[in-house]
């Protein structure tokens, strides 16, 4: 009878927790996750992390933009999510020193080391001060722009009419990834990998990109002992960054050496070179050991923003044209007002200035972008106690996570069309392109730490788009599933699928 007792005592509290949890899975018809007791929101999160950009857009849009995610008590994951235009504009620019990148920052994306991403105070200031300086010159645009041509007309054309001669499919974010990459090594390290060519070679760095992504989304999710226990045990996400951490090395680190040949005045514009003439001004604000190491990470922060940014909105705009037949006819009409003679109509390669006549097209890039920002969010931390404009209290060192990818999809944002992909919301009455504040599109990142290499980009990606817009038929597989990656960076899950036909044009 004792033992009956017992078990009635016991099971009168669980029976209570069971119909309260019974009660809100049942009421519950928002998007928020339920905040359980002890583990706080973190299992809605988990149930959806295989979506989780989705999921946050859902969650900020009931939300009116701002959302307060609790985590499990004995985790140090209490974080505010926010797509508000006015939050941005308040962490990135009106308060900006109050929000360096930080020590979990730096944890997190500690495969990046002391580079530009990573970097605060002194050390931003060099990064910045020093890519800047090599950017403005002349000769660096020259070179980029030469380098761009010859990568296309040597690697993207062939490939692409390799498979067109072929009848076979292929992966066009594959493709674009590769385009990138030998062109930001090129550009960084004075040495072209050469990934883009006819038999498409595996190269460990080109690919182990794709994974450390990922890896580091999943980060963001977990609650740092479990990343760590995966570290240590080196398994699941963790065993992939790792993998990829040893790829980055072996193939940067023989390329960083004073006598690699990045003295070269002619072949061979890197940025390197200028990094490491001035390490001395910078040692004493960096972890590294040595100019070696530095380098390195230099390297590799570049490498990233020039691979991965690039190509993925590349690969978006053309899902989205594929989608959307009459911008695609839009942009060829333009390619041929704009930079052919009429009389032949025949294609030639086009200058930098060249480039900003494309005015639709650049209106189409933006579209990407904005839809699928190639960085889906950044947080920050703050190093001392603010109230944000939306009147949120925000602790010493409390996470704010900035969701770039729901701002595209916020109708409080863009209006009721937000989901529509409209290159003409670019594009002012009078002909120019249509300026937005970066704290309301931040594809680029916003304030002070607005990317300096946006301008190359939007000259790169016009270079490929306008070449294989203008020369070929581009039809997505059908029954291709796309979807968006589950990672910092918004790649396609699966890739882009694609079948081409040659336009007849000269």
């Amino acid at each position: 009878m004792a033992l009956y007792a017992y078990l009635e005592i016991l099971l009168i509290p669980i029976s209570v927790m069971f119909l309260y949890f019974l009660m809100i899975r049942t009421q519950k018809k928002s998007f928020a996750p339920t905040n359980w007791p002890v583990l706080g929101m973190l299992p809605g999160i988990l149930h959806n992390a295989n979506r989780i950009h989705e999921y946050a857009t859902e969650i900020l849009e009931e939300s009116n933009g701002t959302f307060e995610f609790k985590g499990p008590w004995f985790c140090n994951m209490d974080m505010l999510l926010t797509s508000d235009p006015a939050n941005i504009h308040h962490v990135f620019s009106k308060n900006f020193p109050n929000y360096p990148k930080g020590p979990e920052f730096r944890k997190i994306f500690e495969i990046l080391g002391d580079g530009i991403f990573n970097a605060d105070f002194e050390l931003w200031e060099f990064h910045r001060k020093t890519t800047l300086s090599l950017m403005i010159q002349t000769k660096f645009y020259s070179f980029f722009e030469r380098n761009t041509w010859e990568k296309i007309e040597g690697g993207l054309i062939p490939v692409l009419d390799g498979f067109l001669e072929k009848g076979v499919e292929l992966d066009l974010q594959d493709v674009f990834q590769r385009f990138t990459f030998d062109n930001i090594c090129k550009l960084v390290l004075g040495y072209d990998p050469e990934s883009l060519s006819v038999d498409l070679p595996y190269i460990p760095c080109e690919k182990a990109f794709n994974g450390a992504v990922e890896a580091l989304m999943h980060r963001h999710i977990v609650p740092e002992w479990i990343w760590k226990l995966q570290k240590w045990l080196q398994i699941g996400k963790e065993k992939t960054l790792m993998k990829a951490w040893k790829s980055f090395d072996e193939f940067i680190y023989p390329r960083v050496s004073i006598n690699d040949g990045v003295d070269k005045e002619e072949d061979d514009f890197n940025m390197l070179k200028s990094f490491e003439r001035k390490y001395e001004e910078i040692k004493n604000y960096t972890s590294r050991g040595d100019s070696r190491e530095f380098l390195r990470d230099t390297s590799l922060n570049l490498m990233l923003a020039g691979r991965d940014t690039t190509s993925t909105c590349l690969a978006w705009l053309f899902w989205l044209l594929a989608a959307n037949p009459s911008a695609e006819m839009k942009i060829r009409q333009e390619i041929e007002d704009e930079l052919h003679e009429k009389e032949d109509k025949k294609w030639r390669n086009f200058s930098v200035d060249e480039s900003k006549k494309l005015k639709y097209l650049h209106g189409a890039l933006c579209e990407s972008l904005r839809l699928f920002p190639p960085v889906a969010l950044e947080h920050k931390a703050p190093i001392r106690p603010d109230i944000l404009p939306t009147g949120n209290h925000i602790p010493e060192n409390k996470m704010v996570v900035l969701c770039f990818y729901s701002m595209g999809r916020m109708e409080m944002i863009w209006g009721k069309d937000c989901l529509d992909f409209k290159p003409e919301r670019w594009i002012l009455e009078r002909g120019g392109i249509k300026h937005e504040p970066s704290y309301k599109f931040p594809a680029f990142n916003a304030g002070p730490r607005t990317c300096l290499g946006k301008e190359m980009a939007f000259i790169q990606m016009k270079m490929v788009a306008a070449t294989v817009i203008y020369h070929y038929n581009i039809e997505v597989v059908k029954g291709h599933k796309v979807s968006a990656s589950d990672s910092v960076i918004i790649q396609m899950k699966h890739g882009l699928r694609v079948k081409l036909s040659k336009r007849n044009v000269c």
